[in-house]
């Protein structure tokens, strides 16, 4: 019998309104910088309403409809996999209110990359908004470089 994999599961999803999608300035130990909002999985939490619950609580924002576009997916040094389950919507109601987690705004989708981006956000967003790939994986065996499928 095959033994189990220790998974953590996580969620992000980039809110779009019309050319502009929703950006978070994250503030964190590890690093800082623009990426899309995003989360953990509650235990037991299906997938879909973490993101809707993250979505919220790191933008203040209800969203609807999130559609899933892709995985962001690494194996962390312990041996656990480490996955992130990609949405976007255009579909959200709400007024925008930033958290502790980093200030939240909207930014023109053509600006995104000209801005202090982190965590791999060119390579998401192949795959978050232009469909191009399913997948991101980074190959920790090969210096964290990103594989994109």
């Amino acid at each position: 019998m095959d033994k189990p994999e220790r998974v953590i599961l996580t969620n992000m999803c980039v809110i779009q309104n019309g050319t502009k999608v929703l950006v978070e300035d994250k503030v964190s130990p590890w690093a800082s910088g623009i990426i899309f909002p995003g989360g953990h999985v509650e235990e037991h939490e299906p997938v879909v309403d973490s993101v809707i619950r993250e979505m919220k609580e790191e933008t203040g924002l209800t969203i609807r409809n999130p559609r899933s576009c892709g995985i962001k997916e690494w194996i962390n040094e312990d041996g656990s996999r480490y996955i992130v389950f990609l949405f976007r919507t255009d579909e959200f109601s709400g007024e925008l209110t930033s958290s502790d987690e980093g200030r939240v705004f909207w930014m023109e989708k053509e600006d995104v990359l000209k801005s202090n981006w982190i965590w791999h956000l060119d390579d998401l967003m192949k795959v978050m908004l232009d469909g191009e790939y399913t997948e991101l994986f980074l190959d920790s065996a090969n210096d964290w470089k990103p594989v994109l499928k």
